[in-house]
């Protein structure tokens, strides 16, 4: 049975995905309800029906209590007992029947699902933007924001059907009860619904916006605990717990702040309403007494009026408070929407096609990229690559190094000039299948928090382990993959590296990083200090693997140590963003320029990248 209505609505159903999607509430939740238009009008139906059989319940006390007082007890059972008995019938058998398929729509249906369709889709996109879009926010955060905002659409569709529709259902059959028994019970009841909506209008206007300010709150220290806990290495080098704590209180603190506003307002209301249902209970529960000493009203009535009014006294609290974390969650929604419907601004060419990678020929041409600043980054640089040449790239920090490799993969698109491969401008062929034609190793090796297996194989994940092992040994990492274990005691392969693959030292990382350009086997391959985080043994092995690893592929290797990549077919020299020169290692010493005096300066093989140009 709980299968039927989890599977009455498919999470993950097929659907077009769009670069810009609405950046207003309703306009962003259409999107997600149209798939459940038939289950919500299924939900609305049997919520009413829910809602209406209550009432008609409370008013069948009425009628039993007047029963009860026509006579005798055996007279009356005698009378009435077919008609107690089918009541009680349709109390055991038909009311929770129809209560059961209500819950399990609510329930099993709505919020297994819509929540899950929202993150799914939320995620999806997210995953489609760019890199320098992370790079601009916590990760953290953007985590925080997809986690909770799904949920809260979900639990805000709950409360139109679970309090909304049931609340319209009881207060129509209310008024219809009092006005059944005396018209002039209405009085008061309109009286006091009139008072009730404006306090909720007054509640509703002040919750939104202090709900939201509350939720933006909250992922800011999620942001900062987030951030501290994936730099904990830094924080115990640098000794900065207090600081820290310090730091992640100040964001705790306006958190606490932004829910103590929203507190006071939920307290001003409960206060209120409290007095508003005191003068409901007071005043329709005393007229039906006056009523019944006159002479107007039966003992039935005043048992009928009373409970209903105590009824509606305990529903007025719940569809407060129902309505209220309602904008309560539509506020988590619209701040989860800041993140999650962000337009994308790197996108595929419409009908963009794939890569059609042929010898590996790179032209760089008029290449100009500075992240919108205006200065940094790279001017004007042009540079042809032939297939299969290997290129040494070095310059100071900041000389825009790492930026030219982010454009050759589309981390960003040029602010002026292109990119050719093979004479095809990437920025007219798909993302995907240009950086499947390019391997890189970076200085930082961060590794999924899988298993050394899944990580290596990351990069073509349809390859046997025996080509996994193999490339794990010209990488000289499968002996000690070998020996590795994790707390759950997976072993060798199966171990877990660790979040950033902390559990493993920076060589290991390294080393399987290596592995996993090895088994990728792309025929553009990139290496930005490939080597840094070895030791000069395994440097040495390694290099020797990368020699090989290079024949027949186009290379575009980035190294503050000269040693590296002198043996490189040619050397480019970057400097403030331009190409200072270039050459092979024989013909720049002879130069005399930027490259020689780095050479001559270098210690231990490094760049002496503090130094300034001469």
């Amino acid at each position: 049975m709980f299968r039927f209505f989890e599977n009455l609505v498919d999470p993950y159903r097929s659907y077009t995905q769009v670069d810009s999607p609405p950046r207003k509430l309703w306009p962003y939740l259409q999107d997600y309800l149209r798939p459940f238009s038939k289950v919500f009008w299924a939900t609305g139906i049997f919520s009413v029906a829910n809602a209406t059989i209550d009432i008609v319940l409370i008013w069948y006390v009425g009628v039993v209590v007047d029963i009860l007082s026509l006579g005798m007890p055996a007279q009356v059972w005698a009378d009435h007992w077919l008609e107690i008995v089918s009541v009680a019938a349709f109390i055991l058998i038909v009311r929770p029947s129809i209560g059961g398929v209500h819950v399990a729509l609510l329930h099993n249906t709505i919020m297994v699902n819509f929540a899950t369709m929202i993150r799914w889709r939320a995620h999806s996109h997210v995953l489609r933007q760019p890199v320098g879009w992370f790079e601009s926010d916590f990760a953290g955060r953007i985590a925080n924001r997809i986690m909770q905002a799904p949920p809260a659409a979900g639990e805000a569709v709950f409360q139109v059907f679970d309090a909304m529709a049931f609340a319209s259902v009881t207060l129509v059959g209310a008024g219809f009860m009092l006005a059944e028994a005396d018209p002039r019970l209405l009085v008061p009841l309109l009286v006091w619904l009139a008072f009730y909506l404006l306090l909720m209008r007054w509640t509703l206007r002040r919750i939104g916006p202090a709900s939201q300010a509350a939720a933006d709150a909250r992922s800011t220290v999620t942001g900062r605990v987030v951030d501290a806990y994936s730099n904990i290495h830094s924080v115990k080098l640098s000794g900065h717990h207090e600081r820290e704590r310090d730091y992640a209180r100040e964001a705790i603190e306006v958190a606490r702040q932004a829910v103590a506003t929203e507190m006071r307002i939920i307290t001003k209301m409960d206060v209120t309403l409290t007095v508003l249902n005191g003068f409901l209970i007071v005043a329709v529960v005393g007229w039906s007494l006056l009523l019944w000493y006159q002479g107007d009203a039966t003992v039935g009535t005043v048992a009928a009026t009373s409970a209903l009014v105590l009824r509606l006294n305990n529903m007025t609290y719940w569809i407060m408070w129902s309505t209220t974390n309602l904008f309560e969650n539509l506020g988590v929604v619209k701040e989860g929407m800041e993140t999650i419907t962000h337009p994308l601004t790197l996108v595929d060419a419409p009908q963009a096609p794939t890569l059609d990678f042929r010898e590996g020929l790179i032209e760089i041409d008029g290449v100009s990229h500075h992240y919108g600043r205006g200065s940094g980054g790279l001017d004007s640089i042009s540079l042809t690559i032939r297939p299969g040449e290997k290129i040494g790239l070095i310059g100071r920090s900041g000389a825009g190094k790492s930026t030219l490799v982010k454009l050759m993969l589309r981390f960003y698109d040029t602010e002026q000039g292109r990119i050719l491969i093979d004479g095809k401008d990437i920025a007219t062929v798909t993302q995907e299948s240009l950086r499947r034609q390019i391997g890189m190793v970076q200085q930082d090796s961060s590794l999924l928090h899988r298993s050394v297996r899944d990580n290596i194989k990351y990069a073509r994940p349809e390859s046997s382990d025996a080509e996994m092992i193999a490339a794990a040994k010209r990488a000289e990492a499968h002996d000690f993959i070998l020996n590795l274990e994790d707390p759950q005691g997976r072993n060798g392969y199966e171990a877990h590296v660790g979040e950033r693959g902390v559990k493993l030292s920076g060589g290991q990382r390294q080393r399987v990083a290596l592995a996993r350009v090895i088994l990728k086997d792309a025929p553009i391959l990139i290496l930005d200090e490939a080597t840094s985080a070895l030791d000069s043994e395994a440097e040495a092995l390694i290099q020797e693997a990368l020699f090989n690893v290079m024949k027949g592929k186009t290379v575009i290797a980035i190294a503050h140590r000269l040693s590296t990549i002198a043996a490189m077919d040619r050397i480019v020299v970057l400097e403030d963003g331009r190409i200072a020169e270039q050459g092979t290692h024989a013909e720049l010493l002879k130069a005399s320029g930027l490259y020689a005096r780095f050479w001559a300066r270098q210690s231990g093989g490094f760049i002496g990248l503090e130094e300034a140009a001469e």
